[in-house]
């Protein structure tokens, strides 16, 4: 089975994030970048595909040459070779999934696993975008999967709920937290990764479709108003509560 995981980096979740100098991008200055915690329970869903039903996993991931220690993580995980898509420009996911899909189309992909969404924009479009230009089935937020030749059984989040979807290989699955606990990389397969070299494409994504015009960070909250310490505050309260706060 051909298993192919598409993975991004992104900034540290307990990194502080300031905008940069144009107002439109992140200043990158001591930011430390990890691979998305979504991606990596896509690799290990792969893997776990592959050890019970035996095949290949191979990365894929966009971006500049710091992209590198993302794959290099993912290829320590277990997987079994990899793909950096090279661009020093920007992109959104349609460009990325444009770019994905370009390849994708000569590697006889059964099975494409996707973090449900990079921590960073948080748009979860990505795989939805993939499989409609891949022109093959996609089941999105999955929390249980069962794959059984080319039957595909998952179990995914809902609002309100969780819903039972059926469908067939080829397919792209993007992965939610709870779907599975990622495995830490061993010592053995960090050692392995360093002798895995990425095969190396130029990016064919295109421009970006969206633009970003302004990047900020949100106003301060103002400070708290004390109205009392006991019930002769309620009305107090009340009042503010509907005529300022004006959620009442």
């Amino acid at each position: 089975m051909n298993i192919f995981v598409c993975v991004s980096q992104v900034p540290d979740t307990a990194t502080r994030i300031k905008p940069a100098a144009d107002g439109k991008s992140i200043d990158r200055t001591d930011v430390n970048y990890i691979l998305n915690p979504y991606d990596e329970i896509a690799v290990e869903q792969a893997l776990r595909v592959k050890e019970a039903a035996g095949g290949e996993v191979c990365v894929i991931s966009a971006g500049d040459d710091s992209v590198l220690n993302t794959i290099r993580k993912a290829l320590a995980m277990g997987a079994d070779k990899a793909v950096h898509l090279k661009t020093d420009a920007d992109f959104d996911g349609f460009a990325a999934a444009r770019a994905v899909a370009a390849y994708l189309k000569t590697a006889n992909a059964d099975l494409i696993f996707t973090g449900k969404e990079s921590v960073d924009s948080n748009s979860g479009q990505f795989s939805t975008f993939l499989a409609a230009l891949l022109g093959i089935n996609v089941v999105n937020i999955v929390v249980k999967l069962e794959i059984s030749g080319t039957q595909v059984k998952a179990e995914r989040e809902i609002e309100g709920g969780k819903e039972l979807v059926e469908t067939t290989l080829p397919a792209v699955i993007s992965c939610q937290k709870g779907l599975n606990e990622p495995r830490l990389p061993t010592l053995k397969g960090i050692m392995a990764s360093k002798t895995k070299k990425p095969e190396e494409i130029a990016f064919s994504g295109g421009p970006s479709s969206t633009v970003i015009t302004e990047l900020s960070k949100p106003p301060a909250k103002p400070a708290g108003k004390i109205v009392g310490s006991d019930v002769t505050a309620v009305p107090a309260l009340v009042e503010l509560l509907h005529n300022e706060a004006k959620v009442i």
